[in-house]
């Protein structure tokens, strides 16, 4: 609880712009530290910490820019979440297989180069044809614009608005 609220403090300096980058990153890498500290210690008295779901995190095919999935990856776990990452130039057929197999109710799919948006919408479109579920993207050459006209449900300018747009996909379903 306290790793979120401090989470939730830097997420907040990032979105004002009083926290940079480099900071969150450091931030997310300390509360990640911490939390295997404090799992360990649950492990060895039995405890299991609850997972609020699984999202699975891709970068779209053709595309080798993972750093922004990565920080999102990183937040997610810190918030709760498990997260399935495919990695970076994953073909459609493989997001929709594991989307599926999991029975994922979020996928995250990021691009940074203009040229290769074109497979995060082919993506989205297998994943609509295959399965129901909830997809949410970002990278640096989208808005939410261009977001809604691939057909993706939410758009995110960072990673804590994955975070939040998580929490709100999981807590529909609670």
């Amino acid at each position: 609880m306290y790793k979120r609220q401090a989470l939730d403090v830097v997420g907040k300096g990032f979105e004002k712009g009083t926290i940079f980058l480099p900071q969150l990153l450091m931030s997310a890498e300390a509360a990640k530290a911490a939390f295997e500290v404090i799992k360990a210690k649950m492990d060895a008295k039995g405890q299991v910490q609850e997972k609020k779901g699984t999202i699975v995190l891709a970068t779209v095919k053709g595309d080798i820019h993972d750093i922004g999935k990565n920080i999102v990856k990183v937040l997610l776990e810190n918030y709760g979440y498990e997260v399935l990452d495919l990695g970076k130039d994953v073909p459609p057929e493989a997001v929709v297989q594991a989307a599926v197999e999991g029975n994922i109710r979020l996928v995250g799919l990021s691009a940074l180069m203009t040229t290769t948006v074109v497979h995060m919408e082919e993506t989205i479109r297998a994943l609509r044809a295959a399965h129901d579920c909830k997809i949410m993207v970002g990278g640096a050459v989208l808005n939410a614009e261009y977001a809604a006209s691939i057909g993706a449900d939410f758009y995110s300018k960072d990673a804590m608005g994955s975070v939040r747009y998580a929490e709100s996909v999981f807590a529909k379903e609670a």
